[in-house]
Parts: structure tokens; sequence; C-alpha cells
């Protein structure tokens, strides 16, 4: 028995194949495109009815639990197709599910997974967050297909977004849901519409579940505040997002917007930290960024200093030169991120100022984990890893959020947004 049972690409594809084969007149399974590599974006769709609803998973290769809560919600519609029908309570609609956004990164992140479930006296208790880490991967800003450049951008779309983008003229949905994870933290909901009674619904799923909410999210950080874990895009506010490493692009949530979709990002955490959702105000919020950038901006100067004493060979694989890029992305940023920090005046609330603590640690975390791979498992950066992850879990108190309680979270969550826009 596996300690995570996060699917694994194969096993999200054999498990979407044996569903679709339970109930082959109201599951389909198709290919809309293809990754950069060459693997199939396979979309899973329930039902007939006339309505469109689409669920993507696995925008972020480090964030696998999109995949098992579309598994899981598939399983569920197929045991009960009456969801999906027209008659009483029935949302008369089609459910689609892109099982995986970006194959490619989550074949390089799932080594952790597959680690944990082999590698440990008991493959049935959770899992560490330095196992999680020792195999980190998430791409650069730029190869991220949830957002693709804007245009007069000289890089072209990834094929994944092209897919994607296709599928979302093609399908014009009513709610399009794009499934997140975090490392630790809280969860949070981002709407690009307010939708009303989804807020305290969404609220009390969490509640029900024991996952704490992220007081003040800084996720969308120019987005409205509707109350604690929930955030609305404001009316006219900007169709580009820019992200800290300069990177200009147009979320395919927000190109959603031009059939009237309503896009919402629903975030779980792997790890609970109970101190994101206190709503106290803290006394001096410019001395708690104050030392909140001065954790993130010393340690990305201590991982400078371990990579520049390494007598390492430059990366010489594809695999080993997408770690490199991504964790020397995350080492030029820090400034970046702090001057958004302060222009923002976050860490108003202990909450607030927990989340942004969890950040500051875990932007070097990331890049030190990644260039470790990058550069062959050098000595110097695991044990940074290794230091680093233990300081978070025990600095913040972070306790492991079953599996199924975070895909419980995603699925409640969707079947609530679906019923109110029906």
């Amino acid at each position: 028995m596996r300690g995570t049972p996060y699917p694994t690409l194969d096993e999200l594809l054999r498990g979407a194949r044996a569903t679709v084969a339970a109930r082959p007149g109201d599951l389909r399974l198709r290919d809309i495109g293809t990754s950069r590599a060459g693997r199939p974006l396979w979309l899973l769709s329930a039902g007939h009815g006339p309505r469109q609803l689409l669920t993507v998973a696995g925008a972020h290769a480090n964030e696998p639990v999109g995949g098992a809560t579309s598994l899981r919600f598939a399983r569920w519609l197929a045991r009960d197709p009456s969801v999906l029908g027209s008659g009483d309570g029935g949302l008369d609609c089609t459910w689609h599910f892109l099982l995986c956004l970006d194959p490619d990164g989550a074949r390089l992140a799932e080594g952790w997974m597959t680690a944990h479930s082999s590698g440990v006296p008991d493959a049935t208790a959770p899992p560490l967050i330095g196992s999680y880490y020792r195999r980190f991967y998430r791409p650069a800003f730029a190869a991220q297909p949830e957002f693709p450049p804007v245009a007069g951008d000289p890089r072209a779309p990834m094929p994944e977004s092209e897919a994607l983008l296709g599928l979302i003229d093609e399908l014009r949905p009513v709610v399009q849901f794009s499934l997140h994870g975090v490392e630790a933290g809280g969860t949070f909901l981002q709407l690009t519409r307010a939708v009303p009674g989804v807020p305290a619904a969404y609220r009390r799923i969490a509640a029900d579940l024991g996952i704490p909410l992220e007081h003040r999210p800084f996720d969308g950080m120019g987005w409205l505040v509707e109350g604690p874990g929930v955030l609305v895009l404001p009316d006219g506010s900007p169709a580009e997002e820019r992200d800290p490493s300069g990177f200009v692009s147009r979320a395919t949530w927000l190109h959603a917007m031009r059939h009237g979709t309503v896009s919402a990002v629903v975030e779980a955490p792997f790890w609970s930290v109970a101190g994101v959702g206190d709503p106290r105000p803290v006394a001096e919020p410019r001395r708690e960024l104050a030392d909140v950038s001065e954790i993130l901006l010393g340690r990305v100067k201590q991982l400078e200093s371990v990579v520049g004493e390494l007598d390492s060979r430059p990366p010489g694989t594809p695999d080993e030169l997408a770690h490199f890029t991504a964790a020397r992305e995350l080492m030029d940023i820090g400034s970046g991120v702090v001057d958004t920090w302060s222009a923002a005046e976050l860490a108003t609330t202990v909450g607030n100022s927990v989340s942004l603590g969890i950040a500051a640690r875990r932007i070097p975390l990331r890049a030190a984990a990644m260039m470790s791979r990058a550069l062959g498992g050098a000595p110097a950066l695991d044990t940074l890893v290794d230091g680093w992850a233990r300081e978070l879990e025990r600095t913040f108190d972070a306790r492991w959020v079953s599996v199924a309680d975070q895909t419980a979270l995603q699925a409640r969550t969707m079947l609530v947004l679906a019923r109110a826009l029906m």
C-alpha cells in the first residue's frame, strides 16, 4: 500500500481507462494534443448534457493532487451518472477532466511519490517534507503551460497551452476549475467572478475537513479579498500577469472569460499550517516584512555561496538542464519578490505573516532541491535541503493532510460551484 496515493501519470491513465470500461456509455477518453516531449494530453469526459464543465489538473508539475481529485470525482460520476442528467438534482451537463496539463513536468516530479512507497520501512506512514523536496521539480515560469506568453512575445506558446486554449474555445464551459496544491499552508479559492453563496459554502467545507484557510492569500495580490480564503477578480482588472521573473503571460483561466466562463482556482495544502488562518493584526507589519525578506534573501545568498564553491560538471542531460534553469530562476528573483511584498503592504495579520514566512523559506528550498538534482546530488546541497525542510516543518508545525481530505476539499468545492452556476 502506498503512503501517498497520488496517482502517477501511468496510474492516472490506467484508472481513467478502467473507469471508462466500467461505464462505456457514459464516459469517454480521448487525447486533445501532445506535450513538447510527445506525451498525450488525456481528456476524460462524463455525461452528455448540453452544459460543459471543465476541470484542469496537473498545471504545475509538483502538484499531483488535481489528478487524484479528477480520478476520484470521475469514478463517483461513473457510480452515480444521475448527477450529470436532467432529472431532479441533476446538472444536465458534460463534465470534462484534463488529467494532466504538464505531463513532461509531472514525470520529472513524481519520483518522490514512488520513493516514499518503496524506500521507507512503513510505506503507509505520512511522508516527510524532506522526502518531497529531495526529488522536487517545478518548471521555470515560461515553461508552465497554464501561463502562455502574451501576444507579441517572441516565444511561441507551448503545445500544451495551445491544446488547452483550443479546448476552452471548443467547449465554452460554464465553469473551469484549475486544481492546485501547495506544499505547506492553508487552502484558498480564487474566482474570476463573484458567485453568491459559494465562498460561505467553501469555508464550511474546509472547516468540516479541518483544513485551515489562508486568511489573506498573497497569490493574486491585485484581487479583491471576499473574506478568509477567497479572492475574486475585480472588474476591469488587467488580462495580463507578470511574475517575479519578468515573464508576462495571460493565464488560461482568464482566457476563458471571453466565453462567459467562471474560472475557479482551488488550492489544497499537502501539509497544513494552522497559523495561516490567524486574523489578528500584527503590531509592526514593516518589521514582519523585513524579517521574512531577510530570511529569503539570506538563504538565497547562502545557496549562491554553496553553489559557487562546488566543482561540479555543468548540467549534461535535458532533465538536469530543466532543473538547473528552474533553480537558477528562483535564485534570481529574490529581490523582485521582496519588492512585490513591500509594495502590496502585506504582513498586516498574523496569518499573512505566517504565509510569507513559509514562502520566504519555500523559494530557496525549492531552488536548492532542484540545483542538487541538476548537479548530480552534491552533498553540500543535500545538506541544505534536508536542514531547511526540517526547519520549515518544525517552525510552522506543518502536518500532513490525507490525500482523501485534499481531494474531498477540491471535489466538494467543485460540486458546490457547479450547482450554484446551473
